[in-house]
C-alpha cells in the first residue's frame, strides 16, 4: 500500500532540514576549531622561536669567555695540551654545548671534547678562516656529508695582539628536531635563502621549502575524494605532507633572516567536529524514528519489525565501529612499540660498541700518558735522544690503537680478519711491555714459565696480545688487596697450546656469569665488564676457548687453549 503524499512530503522536508543543519554545523565548527588549532600552533611557534634564540644567544657567549681564558692562552703559547681537553669537557658539561674545539694557528685540533677529533686539520673550514679575519665571534653554518648541518660559533684567541688559535663552539640545535618530532606534526627552520636547515623530516634538509613539500606529490582529485573524511575543510589546505592535508603557519626568527614553519594536520579538528555531528545525526535519527512511529500506525507490526531490525543494525554498527577503533588503536600501539624497540636496539648496540672501544683503548692511552710524562722530563733535562725513544713508543701505541679499532670493526662485521703464524712467547713479551707503565706503579712479582722452543699458532697478533693484556689486567686488579701479590704466566705446548695466567687474589665468586658482557665486580668507574667478554669472543674466533676456575690454594686461574701450528698444519695452510 502506497504512503500518502503528505507523509512523503514531511519525511523529505525533515531530511532536507537535517542535512542543512548538519552542513551548517560542519562549516561553523570547522572554521571555529581550525582557528583554535591555528592559534595554538602560533603559540607553539612563538615558544619554539624563543628556545632557538635562547640556545643561540647562550652559545654565542661561550667563545668570548673561552677566548679570554688564561689557561687556554697559556696552553697555546706553551703547546702543552695535556689537560686542555678535560677542561673543555668540563666546560661543555656546564654550558650544554654540542662540541668545543681548540685549534692552533695552523688550524690543527689541539684539544676537543670529542677526543677522536684531536689532530684533525680545519684550516680550510669557514669557521676557522672567518674567525681569523674578524675580531668578534663568528657564526657559521656548515653542511655535513650526512645532509645535516653544524651550527658553530668561532672566535680568534689572541695573545699580545697575536693570533695563537681559534676556539670553536657547536650549538646543540639537533635537540630541537627530536623535541619537535614528539610534539608537532612537522616543523622546519629555513634560512634567508628559504633553504631548510632544521626539520623533523630529515629528507627536507638542503632543499627549498617548496621543493621539500613536493618530494611526495599531492594526491589527485579522485584520491582526495576517497579521503574526504580525513582532511575535509571549508577552505583548501595550505599544503600536503606525506600526502595528508595540513595547515601551514610561519614565524620569523630575529636571527639572520631565519623562519620557523610548522604543518598541523586536520585530524584533531575532524575528531571534534565529527563528535558533534555524530550527536546531531543521532538526534535526527531519533526524531525521524519518532515521526515514522507516529505516522505509520497502519503498519504497526511492520514498523515494529523494522524498528527492531534498525536497532539491531545500530548495535551491530556500534560494535563494528568499536572493533575497528580497537584494531586501529592496537595497530598504532604496535607501530610505536616497533619503532621504540628498533631505536632501543640501535642505542644498545651503539652503547656496547662505545664501551668496547673505551675499554680496549684504555691501556694504550694510560701507557701513552706515562711515556709523554717521561719524555717531557727528558726534554727538560736536554736528553733528547732518550726522549725520541719514548716518542717512538708513543707512535707504536698509536698504531696499535688504530689496529684495535680496525679489529673492533672487523669483530662487529664478523668476518674479514686475516690470520698469520704468531709466536705466543713474543705476544706475551709484547703484552708485558704494554703493561710496563702499570707494573711500575705496583709491587707485583711476575713469574714466567715459558717453553724454550717457539710456540706458533694461527692468529691475529694484536687481538691475541689484547687477550693477554686483559687477563694480566684482571690478575693485577684481583691482587690489589693481597699482601704479597703474585702473578704466574705459564705457557705449555702439546696437542694444543695452553696459556695460563694465575694470581693469588680473592678468586672468582660467580663463574657462570663471568664472561657475560657488562658483568663486573669492580667499583663503579673502574671497569665496564667487557674485558673478559671481548677476550672470550676473540679466542673463539681463533678456534680456541677461554676458561676460568678458582685455584686450590686461593686466587684464580684463566686458561687460553689454542690449536698449535705444526709443520703439517702449516703446509696445509
Amino acid at each position: 500500500m502506497h504512503s500518502p503524499w503528505w507523509l512523503r512530503l514531511i519525511v523529505i522536508t525533515f531530511i532536507a532540514a537535517a542535512v542543512s543543519v548538519i552542513w551548517f554545523t560542519n562549516a561553523f565548527l570547522s572554521d571555529r576549531f581550525s582557528e583554535t588549532t591555528r592559534n595554538r600552533a602560533e603559540v607553539r611557534l612563538a615558544l619554539y622561536t624563543g628556545h632557538i634564540l635562547s640556545e643561540l644567544q647562550r652559545t654565542s657567549v661561550v667563545p668570548l669567555l673561552l677566548a679570554r681564558d688564561p689557561a687556554l692562552i697559556a696552553a697555546l703559547n706553551s703547546a702543552n695540551f695535556s689537560i686542555t681537553s678535560q677542561n673543555l669537557i668540563e666546560a661543555q658539561a656546564e654550558i650544554g654545548a654540542a662540541s668545543i674545539l681548540l685549534l692552533d694557528a695552523s688550524g690543527r685540533t689541539v684539544a676537543a671534547t670529542e677526543r677522536t677529533r684531536l689532530g684533525t686539520n680545519h684550516a680550510a673550514e669557514p669557521y676557522f678562516v672567518n674567525a681569523q679575519r674578524s675580531k668578534d665571534t663568528v657564526f657559521t653554518v656548515t653542511e655535513r656529508e650526512t645532509g645535516a648541518y653544524d651550527f658553530t660559533y668561532s672566535r680568534a684567541v689572541l695573545s699580545e695582539n697575536r693570533l695563537v688559535g681559534v676556539i670553536v663552539v657547536g650549538a646543540e640545535m639537533s635537540k630541537f628536531e627530536r623535541v619537535w618530532a614528539g610534539i608537532s606534526d612537522a616543523v622546519a627552520v629555513v634560512n634567508s635563502e628559504n633553504t631548510v636547515i632544521l626539520s623533523t623530516e630529515p629528507r627536507w634538509r638542503r632543499l627549498a621549502i617548496n621543493d621539500a613539500l613536493a618530494v611526495r606529490p599531492a594526491p589527485s582529485a579522485i584520491e582526495r575524494a576517497f579521503q574526504v573524511t580525513a582532511d575535509w575543510a571549508n577552505d583548501p589546505p595550505d599544503a600536503y605532507v606525506r600526502g595528508e592535508a595540513v595547515m601551514r603557519n610561519e614565524a620569523r626568527i630575529p636571527f639572520r633572516g631565519w623562519k620557523l614553519i610548522s604543518f598541523t594536520t586536520y585530524d584533531s579538528i575532524r575528531e571534534k567536529v565529527n563528535a558533534v555531528l555524530a550527536l546531531e545525526i543521532m538526534g535526527f535519527a531519533v526524531l525521524l524514528a519518532l515521526i515514522f512511529y507516529l505516522l505509520s500506525r497502519r503498519a504497526r507490526r511492520q514498523s515494529a519489525v523494522a524498528r527492531r531490525e534498525s536497532a539491531d543494525l545500530r548495535r551491530l554498527n556500534a560494535r563494528l565501529q568499536q572493533v575497528i577503533a580497537e584494531r586501529e588503536k592496537v595497530q598504532k600501539d604496535l607501530e610505536v612499540a616497533e619503532q621504540t624497540l628498533a631505536q632501543s636496539s640501535k642505542l644498545a648496540a651503539l652503547g656496547e660498541m662505545s664501551a668496547a672501544v673505551s675499554h680496549e683503548l684504555n691501556q694504550p692511552l694510560a701507557a701513552m700518558k706515562t711515556y709523554l710524562a717521561g719524555a717531557r722530563l727528558l726534554l727538560q733535562r736536554k736528553r733528547s735522544e732518550e726522549a725520541l725513544s719514548s716518542f717512538q713508543r708513543i707512535d707504536d701505541l698509536i698504531e696499535r690503537m688504530g689496529a684495535i679499532t680496525r679489529q673492533l670493526k672487523s669483530y662487529a662485521r664478523k668476518g674479514g680478519v686475516a690470520f698469520e703464524p704468531v709466536d705466543v712467547r713474543v705476544c706475551i713479551s709484547s703484552a708485558l711491555s704494554m703493561m710496563e707503565p702499570t707494573l711500575r706503579n705496583r709491587s707485583v712479582r711476575i713469574t714466567r714459565m715459558l717453553t724454550r722452543e717457539n710456540v706458533t699458532v694461527m692468529a691475529d697478533r694484536v687481538r691475541l696480545e689484547q687477550v693477554i693484556i686483559n687477563l694480566l689486567r684482571n690478575a693485577l686488579d684481583a691482587t690489589k688487596q693481597t699482601a704479597d701479590p703474585e702473578v704466574e704466566i705459564i705457557l705449555t705446548a702439546g696437542e694444543t697450546v695452553t696459556l695460563a695466567v694465575r694470581d693469588n687474589g680473592h678468586g672468582i665468586e660467580d663463574l657462570e656469569n663471568l664472561f657475560e658482557p657488562f658483568y663486573t665486580t669492580k667499583n663503579p668507574g673502574e671497569g665496564v665488564g667487557l674485558g673478559l667478554a671481548i677476550s672470550s669472543g676473540i679466542v673463539k674466533d681463533l678456534g680456541g676457548r677461554l676458561t676460568a676456575r678458582n685455584a686450590p690454594g686461593g686466587g684464580a686461574v684463566f686458561e687460553v687453549q689454542l690449536p698449535i701450528l705444526t709443520e703439517k698444519t702449516q703446509a696445509a695452510e
